[in-house]
């Protein structure tokens, strides 16, 4: 039996007519529970298209504020917002989009000592973090935890999205083991973003959430996806699981999350991001 009233049937008329999503399809969109880390450049379109398209409970924690630098890629943001906490900025944006959703926001930043807390109240976790600390994080407690995951990376004129069933595919540590040293990767701010690339990723890690939750055709499991915006390019890697995995192998050696020091930012396909 499904739980939309006239307008939301309404509203999401797009949806129900595609025969792979249907009512039942927009139903599993009205009970999800979806976690974005992060309200900045990838978060901004993941947040106002899970909305947008009804999404029932979603939270968002980011411990920084709107920036006018932020503005030029985190779309969910406007001029008006510049130095208000970014998840209540994307929150605001959210319900003016949508009111029949659910938004909490965490004004603080994500650490190994308030994340099981989090996932424990959501399905899936987006990752829209800039940082390698937080990423390795993410990734670590989905898979101790058995959350779904998408994974998403910029930088310059770059990215890739990634998703993770913890426990059962490849993860972010099969691909890339260990953050890089310190100083060896350059950070938005040094080396630049196309605010665009930001868009196309983000709106891909939103796609995948909603395969995800509907069913609708096959997340980029065991696939690592990358975009070149010069070339306008896009190359699939396969990802495999990885049995020597430090923590999703057979024999993991981490077994307790870690917390890397806060030093180094996201890195260029073909590299950890």
């Amino acid at each position: 039996m499904f739980d939309l009233t006239e307008e939301e049937i309404l509203r999401y008329s797009r949806h129900i007519i595609l025969s792979e999503v249907g009512g039942a399809g927009q139903q599993k969109l009205k009970e999800a529970r979806v976690l974005v880390v992060g309200a900045g450049g990838l978060g901004s379109p993941v947040l106002l298209y899970l909305a947008a398209a009804g999404v029932g409970h979603i939270g968002v924690i980011e411990d920084d504020v709107v920036d006018v630098t932020n503005l030029q890629r985190q779309v969910i943001h406007s001029t008006g917002d510049v130095d208000k906490p970014k998840v209540h900025s994307a929150r605001e944006s959210m319900e003016q989009i949508n009111p029949h959703i659910e938004v909490d926001v965490y004004h603080e930043r994500l650490t190994k000592d308030n994340i099981f807390s989090l996932l424990e109240k959501y399905d899936i976790v987006v990752d829209g973090v800039d940082n390698f600390p937080t990423r390795y994080l993410i990734n670590d407690a989905c898979v101790m935890k058995k959350k779904k995951l998408v994974e998403g990376g910029i930088l310059r004129f770059m990215g890739l999205v990634m998703s993770i069933s913890g426990g059962e595919t490849a993860c972010y540590r099969c691909v890339y083991e260990e953050p890089p040293p310190p100083g060896t990767v350059p950070s938005c701010a040094e080396a630049g973003i196309l605010g665009a690339v930001a868009g196309v990723v983000g709106t891909l890690q939103a796609t995948e959430v909603l395969k995800m939750i509907t069913g609708v055709g096959e997340p980029l499991y065991n696939r690592l996806l990358q975009f070149d915006a010069e070339a306008l390019h896009f190359h699939e890697l396969n990802a495999k699981r990885n049995p020597k995995c430090p923590v999703c192998g057979e024999n993991p050696t981490i077994t307790e999350l870690i917390e890397y020091a806060y030093n180094c930012e996201i890195q260029a396909p073909g590299s950890p991001s």
